[in-house]
């Protein structure tokens, strides 16, 4: 009797064990459906355009022309890239202009994060609010900008040195501007670069300025009283304790602005209406990559030189990483 209730009570503790199971897998993959609205935007429009960029790279294709129109031309367009003279030229160009932006953005916004921390709270929290109003600000608007203020007739900088040449007071300093005045900064290839730089410059060094200054306020106010009690001024107390302390907030920003001054294209593509002024000194390698896609229409090519410029920015980033990554992030 005993064996035929055991027997008869299996098929149910097999369906309890599969309902329990049931109820495991559901609750494991519960999370993921909440999730799936995520995952599958960032898959189609993160993950799949990275490996149709690689495959892409290896074809020429004319988007006009449909999927049908893709041709496989192996490393070909890696090859007719890398011996363009002009991806080098722009190549070149975002170098320069990545170092005449970058630099004077830490260089600045080092010891006006440490000024400002120094004043207080109250004056800090306003005058960092107003570095920091440029960066979130539109890229396309304050290019646009600055290129009315750039402009070689109307703009104000002109008038303004115009004005300076002519004045007896201020004369003796920009008279020997006059004979060059009005200066086109955004159409001769002498000042372009420059031009451009300012622009990101001014841009950016508040978001640096904000890091600098979160870093600061890590800082024990005891390390600089001790400092002070030792006899140590202002300058040597910004030198001996902030710096060293603000090793690891440096190295994080120094990585983004190569990362993101390696990828100039708003503001150079606004100030030269699209390169249509200073082909040569104006043109960024991302202005060039964006002429070949959608001017050209050549998307093979265009997918090699973003992959050339991802091997170039993660060879400079890791340069920097490797000279400098382990002290920046606390190590020895």
């Amino acid at each position: 009797m005993n064996s035929d209730i055991t027997t008869a009570e299996l098929p149910l503790a097999e369906a309890d064990t599969r309902v329990e199971k049931r109820q495991r897998l559901l609750e494991k993959l519960t999370p993921y459906g909440f999730l799936s609205p995520y995952l599958i935007i960032y898959g189609v429009f993160g993950v799949f355009p990275v490996f149709f960029m690689i495959y892409l790279s290896f074809h020429m294709w004319n988007p006009v022309e449909g999927l049908g129109s893709m041709e496989y031309v192996g490393l070909e367009n890696y090859v007719l890239s890398l011996t363009d003279p002009t991806l080098w030229q722009s190549l070149w160009n975002t170098f320069v202009m990545a170092v005449l932006s970058g630099t004077p953005q830490h260089l600045v916004a080092l010891p006006l994060a440490y000024f400002l921390v120094m004043m207080g709270p109250k004056v800090r929290h306003w005058l960092t609010t107003a570095y920091f109003l440029p960066y979130i600000t539109s890229t396309v608007a304050v290019s646009m900008i600055f290129y009315v203020m750039y402009s070689k007739d109307s703009g104000i900088i002109n008038h303004t040195l115009i004005y300076l040449a002519d004045a007896p007071w201020s004369s003796w300093l920009f008279g020997g501007l006059k004979d060059s005045l009005p200066l086109g900064w955004v159409q001769e290839n002498s000042l372009i670069r420059f031009s451009t730089s300012f622009v990101v410059f001014w841009k950016y060094v508040g978001f640096n300025t904000v890091i600098y200054t979160a870093g600061l306020a890590t800082i024990s106010n005891d390390l600089y009283e001790a400092a002070e009690i030792d006899g140590a001024n202002s300058w040597q107390r910004f030198r001996h304790v902030s710096l060293p302390l603000l090793q690891p907030f440096i190295f994080f920003g120094v990585t983004l602005t190569i990362i993101g001054n390696m990828n100039l294209f708003d503001e150079p593509f606004v100030l030269t209406r699209g390169a249509q002024f200073a082909q040569t000194n104006g043109k960024t390698i991302t202005m060039y990559l964006y002429q070949i896609a959608w001017e050209w229409l050549d998307m093979g090519s265009a997918a090699a030189i973003s992959w050339i410029l991802f091997v170039i920015i993660g060879m400079f980033t890791g340069a920097y990483f490797y000279l400098f990554g382990r002290k920046g992030l606390g190590g020895n």
